[in-house]
């Protein structure tokens, strides 16, 4: 049972993760828009999310032994900074900053949208669980 809750909500928990790192990389590119020689990063948001969601993150996931088997088991996964690529800029700054605070602005929102309509999606998913299960 818990096997299927969990392959049933997998695909919004990667997505949201997803979301929320692309967020903090978004947010790290506009914090940095007045830095000199910083290159702007991103990544493919569809194929990562398919990658990790093939991939069940059990490749990445490391677990904390436990001294006793009534313990939770925790986990940790590792988030690299190698699947980041530096976004190639429409104009060249005479600073080397490839930041353009116009696009980061819109890819920032419209990852903002993108994540509160997964988690809208999520809480409906749930609450039709829920219901089937009372």
């Amino acid at each position: 049972m818990i096997d299927k809750l969990d392959s049933a909500l997998r695909f919004h928990q990667e997505a949201l993760s997803l979301r929320a790192r692309r967020q903090e990389v978004l947010s790290s590119n506009v914090a940095n828009a007045d830095t000199p020689n910083f290159k702007a990063r991103d990544f493919d948001f569809g194929s990562k999310l398919t990658e990790a969601v093939e991939r069940g993150r059990q490749s990445l996931s490391m677990s904390m032994s436990t001294t006793s088997s009534r313990h939770l088991s925790g986990e940790a996964h590792a988030a690299g900074e190698s699947d980041l690529m530096y976004r190639t800029p429409n104009q060249s700054s005479l600073d080397g900053n490839t930041v353009e605070m116009d696009v980061e602005r819109v890819n920032f929102a419209d990852n903002a949208m993108r994540y509160e309509a997964n988690l809208t999606i999520l809480s409906s998913k749930i609450k039709s669980l829920l219901s089937a299960v009372q």
